[in-house]
């Protein structure tokens, strides 16, 4: 994603012009050449989106589907799309800049890092194989900050836009997909003895008759995922006879009924299905049963960087309200004065009790992080920087809690995509764009 900020409104209002007009004061071979170099193919607004980067972007893409091995459109029916996303991307940049967000290189250096090692990669490494592929650093950091961006610009004008109601949640709970997604996961393992239904009553003998045999080495010690390897029917066998993790609510009835009683590292009684018998051990459980959550009595300051003051200025009068709190003064009183937090700067700051899932996970972490009545360092999330305070903490059972928050954040994301499409084509319509001729 490049980023042309820089000819902001003078680009898309004289660029044009003044090409042309310094294109007369030149001999014919250097017009020929300036004209060679780039050209507008969108007016978005104040920005343009110029012909290297629909070219740059498009080969990537294009080169990007011939990897994965599907066949890939016409090439102008791909320069279409391409120049439709890369408008899309300059509308919500726009409105970023407009907004005053912006990107700490601390940010960038973490998600570099973050990138290098989930690519398995030094970050050394990482950055060579930018090198090699003809890249420079400086064009990868805008990307990331441009990506972070229009993130930030989503979540923040998109999902304000989503309501769940209680009635909702309270219906998707009770309903069968609702209790599929609440259902703890296991990891378990399986070793299958395949009984078919035209099995004789002497074949069905001997297979349970080998399947004491594997239990008595069970009980001896031998090792589950060994005795799988050498004698289960399942296509597991080579792995062990290991499921992975799954949700209970997905296994088959015979199998729950099982898993729910069992212990950690235990081994089942022979059940049988109509696919044969079955062994299963349970190697972990996550969710369900009682959730013990510290909770933190919080408050914060809020200040958000914009075209008067700008984020160093932004984090320095953070630094300036730490200092006079650290000093004695009113933690309340400044954010009353200060903070940009319309829903808290009345009450102080103060953000009541937290639950799991409440704030965004810059915010938890601090949080979790700072001694009580310390008050933190300037941190930025996605609404812009803070200063916190946490006055006290407590233990709480919060299962039903993280219940009914995991299932609203799930319709909240069901939600997102949709009201994404919509919230995109409006800011679209809104938009002054002019298309050129796409070459």
């Amino acid at each position: 994603m490049n980023h042309w900020k820089t000819f902001k409104s003078s680009f898309a209002s004289g660029a044009l012009m003044t090409l042309v007009l310094s294109a007369l004061l030149l001999p014919v071979g250097s017009i020929a050449e300036v004209a060679l170099l780039d050209r507008v193919v969108a007016i978005v607004g104040d920005d343009v989106v110029l012909q290297t980067e629909l070219d740059q972007r498009t080969a990537a893409i294009y080169q990007k589907i011939q990897q994965s091995g599907t066949q890939a459109p016409a090439q102008e029916i791909l320069r279409k799309q391409v120049l439709e996303r890369l408008i899309s991307e300059r509308l919500q940049l726009n409105i970023g800049y407009n907004a005053g967000i912006q990107i700490a290189d601390e940010e960038i250096n973490q998600t570099l890092a973050r990138v290098a090692a989930d690519n398995n990669l030094t970050l050394q490494q990482y950055v060579a194989q930018i090198h090699a592929s003809g890249s420079t650093m400086a064009t990868v950091r805008q990307e990331i900050a441009d990506e972070i961006i229009i993130m930030r610009v989503q979540q923040g004008r998109v999902m304000r836009r989503i309501r769940i109601s209680e009635q909702e949640l309270n219906n998707f709970l009770n309903s069968e997909e609702g209790k599929l997604v609440t259902s703890p996961d296991v990891k378990l393992g399986q070793i299958l003895l395949s009984v078919s239904s035209t099995s004789s009553a002497d074949e069905t003998a001997a297979v349970r008759a080998k399947l004491d045999g594997i239990i008595q080495q069970i009980d001896e010690g031998v090792d589950f995922r060994q005795l799988a390897i050498a004698n289960s029917d399942d296509q597991s066998a080579l792995e062990g006879g290991d499921l992975g993790w799954r949700k209970m609510a997905q296994l088959p009835g015979v199998f729950i009924e099982a898993v729910e009683d069992m212990q950690l590292g235990e081994v089942s009684q022979p059940l049988r299905s109509g696919a044969g018998f079955h062994l299963l051990k349970l190697y972990d459980r996550q969710g369900g049963g009682e959730k013990l959550i510290e909770q933190h009595f919080a408050r914060h300051i809020l200040l958000k960087p914009n075209q008067i003051r700008d984020q160093a200025a932004t984090i320095e009068l953070l630094e300036d309200l730490r200092q006079k709190i650290n000093a004695g003064e009113d933690f309340a009183l400044i954010s009353k004065q200060y903070s940009e937090d319309p829903g808290s700067a009345l009450k102080g700051g103060e953000l009541g009790w937290s639950t799991p899932g409440m704030f965004v996970p810059e915010f938890e972490e601090t949080m979790s992080n700072i001694a009580l009545n310390e008050v933190s360092a300037p941190f930025q999330s996605q609404f812009g920087w803070h200063i916190l305070q946490v006055s006290d903490r407590r233990i709480e059972d919060f299962s039903d809690d993280i219940l009914r928050n995991g299932a609203e954040n799930l319709l909240r994301q069901r939600k997102f995509s949709e009201e994404l499409q919509v919230w995109l084509q409006e800011i679209r319509d809104e938009a002054f764009i002019e298309i050129k001729e796409i070459k």
